[in-house]
Order: structure tokens, then C-alpha cells, then sequence
């Protein structure tokens, strides 16, 4: 297993915190002189001399590459074991549901493959679906990563790489010819390095506290993608907590409870270890109420508990534990949903040489979450059960996907994913080394555009893999 040897010498001051004690490493920092943008610039520059943009134009599968199915196995064996078919089943609806279920396997593939050695806050598990509109604590929405169960620190085109490849293998899910499926992978990553060049440039608050909200939306898209875009945003708008109550819930004897939907929603009253969900959710919540500010201690102290169930969610992180919480406040009008899904290592972590200052994989979700997108759900948290540990945000809170259908608005839709990256990576990385690597002009763009293709090919081939599993009797897939 190889680890990934990365640049620190002019990194901001959250990666030489890290592994240090924080509050002396940033004492210290504010006595330091920063490299300017120009000498960061430059410093970025001088790595394609050792590490040509053009050198990562191809992916060629390692003689020795382990076998995928054993590494979705391995993952499989610290999961709920009657989900597992589930998550199989979900995986073999097509090539781009495998990539999406197969962060583990891309990890590593990527971890052999050419990186500058610039690393950043790298989500880990980068695709076209993992992207969405939410609601910020002031009621606007924005446009960010959706998901950030495998953040971690790493090279920048890991994340660029998958986020390439995915926009690739979504274009021949939806029939599209080789050049369309090529050109959104240029799409993505001209944007990204358009917009790490800008960011480059900005003071470090601006880019805290930039967002592409919906203005930005609308105006960056073409006629028949904004009018996507808006269908899209009022659904957002609308859900919401109360939708959600109807939606999910039936009033039985006076009192909402979770409408059951076997496998994916069941009602139960113990964990897969035989304790009782009550007292396992109850030392959950007090662990998870620690990890929360005073004020939103005070905030959630006035909703009472009313019901819980275990929800099958997404592709990859079928069969980890996973569960809703329903709240209620002030009377039926004000309820409360909240989500309590399990943290298990990055796949990221085995392939690079840092390790991060949280064992609390909870703890390392919320904080590159809240690093990353910089307004997140205010009940983010994570808490500890029985050596299971988890994290916590709000189920439903105006949040909207896009539905990955439409050959002729995806490009529209990869370049804003671009956009997204590139402001995540600006906040929790050095811009302007990444923008000086990057460059001016389309040598990137062409080079994992061509690495997209490559890693199709190689996703439709695991997917061909998992099918001969099925048949074979390796794997069992079932529900829905």
C-alpha cells in the first residue's frame, strides 16, 4: 500500500496545525510571514517540472491491482449484513450507480496515480450526485458538496480526478456519444480551474465567505438548465420539516410515527448488538449534545423526542448504521428530523501520510464539513455508542439534488460541480499554489478529460465484475 508524500512548505496554517496542539500552532503562525500569492503562484508552477500536467492524461491499471469486489467486501464486513444485498443491488443498476457506491476502490486506483503534491481538504468521494442546493442558518440556498462522509487531506486531483471520471461514466448512463461524454469532463475541471485562479486572488476572508448562491445559479446557466434549475430550487424550498412529517409519518393514537417502508425504513426496537434502541439512543444524544455550542444546546433543549427509525441511504453507504430521529417542538407544527448516520475511516486515509488530529470519525465529518462549505446545518454534531461512532445534522432542511437525466443540460450542471470543488479546495487548501499548478491554459482540461475516458472504461469493466459476482454467487443482491 503506497502513501502520498505532500507539499507543506508554503501550505496555510490549518495543515501545519494539524497533528500539533492548535492553539499554540496558531499563536505561532501569527508571527510568521505568509508567501505571497505570486510566490505561491510560482511555487505551484515549479512542480510541473517534476510532475507534468500532461503526466496525468492516462490511467493504466496496476498488474498487481487488488480485486474490487474484495475491497466493497472488506467494507462490507463491519455493516449491517442484511443491508449488504441491498447496497449490491443498488451498485449494479449501472456503471455510474457503481462508481458512486465504489469510493474505496478509485482511492486505490488514484493512490498510484501522478499528483503535484499540493494537498487540500479533499472530499473523498467526489461525483456529479454528490452535489446539491441546502439552506443556510440565514434561510438562503447555495450550491455545495452534499456529502462529506470520506473527507480527509489529500491531493487536490484525487477529488478533480473522480469528479472528471464520474461526469464521464453519468454521460454514457444517459446514451451520450464519446465527445459529449469527454467534453464534461472538460467541463468540470476548466471551471475548477477558472475559479481556483479567482479564488487564487481573493483576500482569505472573501472566499470564507463566498457562496454561489441562487443568483449565482441563474445567471452561470443557459435558458433551458436555469429553468431546471429553478424547478429544482422551489422544491428545495418547499422541503422542508413539515413536508417531511407528511411524507414520512403517519398520526396513529394522536402521535406521529415513522411510516414503515422494509428494507429501507423499519421501525425497531433494538440495534443489530440486541440493545435496546432507546437506552443505545440515549447515550448517543448525550454524547452528541456535548459536541454541540451552548446555544444550540439551548435550542434543541426545547424539542422532546417522539420517534425513531432506521433509514437505508445513498449507494456506498448502504448498510452502515443509520437512523431518524423525530422531534417535536412547541406543538405538531414544529417538528424536527434529525439524521444520525455512522462515521467509519476515509477510504483517503490508508494513502496519505498525514493523520489527522480527530479519532472521532464523527468529528472529522463535521469538520471538513464545516471547513468546506462554511454556513452548514446548525445541529451538526457527532457523538459515540458501543465503539460506533456517528454524526448528526438535520434530515430534511431545503435541500434539493439534480436529477442526473439529461445529456443536454450536463454540462451546464458539471461546470457549476467545478465551481463547487474548486470553492471547497480554496477554503481548505492553497488556492494559489493549486491555481499556479493548474495554469492558464488547457493542458489540465485536456489531461483528465482523457483520464475521465480512461477510468470509464475501467468502471464499466468492475461494474461487468460485480455482475459476474451476482451470477456466479459471490455476492447476494436484493431490495430495492
Amino acid at each position: 500500500m503506497s502513501t502520498v508524500q505532500l507539499q507543506s512548505s508554503v501550505d496555510p496554517t490549518f495543515f501545519r496545525m494539524l497533528g500539533a496542539k492548535e492553539d499554540l500552532a496558531l499563536l505561532e503562525s501569527l508571527t510568521i510571514r505568509r508567501p505571497s500569492i505570486t510566490e505561491r503562484m510560482a511555487a505551484g508552477k515549479a512542480l510541473r517540472e517534476r510532475v507534468p500536467r500532461k503526466s496525468h492524461a492516462n490511467y493504466y491499471a496496476d498488474p498487481n491491482r487488488p480485486d474490487p469486489i474484495e475491497i466493497l467486501e472488506r467494507q462490507n464486513a463491519t455493516r449491517v449484513q442484511k443491508l449488504v444485498p441491498v447496497r449490491y443491488n443498488r451498485m449494479l443498476a449501472s456503471p455510474f450507480a457503481f462508481l458512486r457506491g465504489s469510493a474505496a476502490v478509485m482511492a486505490s486506483d488514484l493512490s498510484t496515480s501522478p499528483v503535484s503534491g499540493i494537498r487540500a481538504g479533499a472530499c473523498g468521494d467526489m461525483h456529479v450526485s454528490n452535489f446539491g442546493v441546502y439552506g443556510t442558518a440565514e434561510r438562503s440556498l447555495v450550491f455545495s458538496i452534499s456529502d462529506f462522509d470520506e473527507v480527509y487531506v489529500g491531493p487536490w486531483e484525487w477529488d478533480l480526478k473522480r469528479l472528471a471520471a464520474s461526469a464521464t461514466v453519468a454521460a454514457k448512463f444517459m446514451d451520450g456519444d464519446e465527445a459529449q461524454s469527454e467534453d464534461v469532463a472538460r467541463q468540470c475541471v476548466r471551471s475548477y480551474r477558472k475559479h481556483i485562479r479567482r479564488y487564487a486572488e481573493m483576500g482569505y476572508l472573501k472566499v470564507w465567505y463566498d457562496r454561489i448562491d441562487e443568483r449565482v445559479i441563474l445567471d452561470s446557466l443557459t435558458p433551458k438548465s436555469r429553468r431546471i434549475a429553478k424547478k429544482m430550487m422551489k422544491r428545495a424550498r418547499a422541503r422542508g420539516h413539515i413536508t417531511t412529517l407528511d411524507k414520512l409519518t403517519e398520526r396513529v393514537k394522536g402521535r406521529y410515527r415513522f411510516v414503515e417502508d422494509r428494507p429501507l425504513i423499519v421501525r425497531e426496537t433494538h440495534t443489530e448488538s440486541g440493545t435496546p434502541v432507546k437506552v443505545d439512543l440515549d447515550r448517543l444524544l448525550r454524547a452528541y449534545i456535548d459536541s454541540l455550542s451552548y446555544d444550540r444546546k439551548v435550542l434543541l433543549s426545547r424539542y422532546h423526542i417522539i420517534d425513531v427509525a432506521r433509514k437505508v441511504v445513498g449507494v456506498g453507504s448502504v448498510g452502515t448504521s443509520c437512523w431518524m430521529v423525530l422531534l417535536q417542538g412547541v406543538n405538531d407544527d414544529d417538528p424536527l428530523f434529525l439524521q444520525i448516520k455512522e462515521a467509519n475511516p476515509s477510504v483517503l486515509a490508508p494513502y496519505v501520510d498525514l493523520k489527522l488530529p480527530f479519532e472521532h470519525q464523527g468529528h472529522r465529518v463535521v469538520f471538513g464539513q464545516r471547513l468546506t462549505q462554511g454556513s452548514p446545518d446548525i445541529f451538526l454534531g457527532w457523538g459515540e455508542v458501543e465503539g460506533r461512532q456517528f454524526y448528526v445534522r438535520q434530515l430534511a432542511d431545503m435541500k434539493g439534488g439534480y436529477a442526473i437525466d439529461n445529456i443536454e443540460t450536463l454540462p451546464d450542471y458539471c461546470r457549476l460541480c467545478g465551481w463547487a470543488l474548486a470553492l471547497a479546495h480554496a477554503k481548505a487548501g492553497d488556492a494559489a499554489m493549486i491555481a499556479g499548478y493548474c495554469g492558464k491554459s488547457d493542458a489540465l482540461d485536456d489531461a483528465f478529460a482523457k483520464f475521465a475516458t480512461s477510468y470509464a472504461r475501467q468502471t464499466e469493466q468492475d461494474h461487468e465484475a460485480l455482475e459476474h459476482a451476482k451470477r456466479t454467487g459471490r455476492i447476494k443482491a436484493a431490495g430495492k
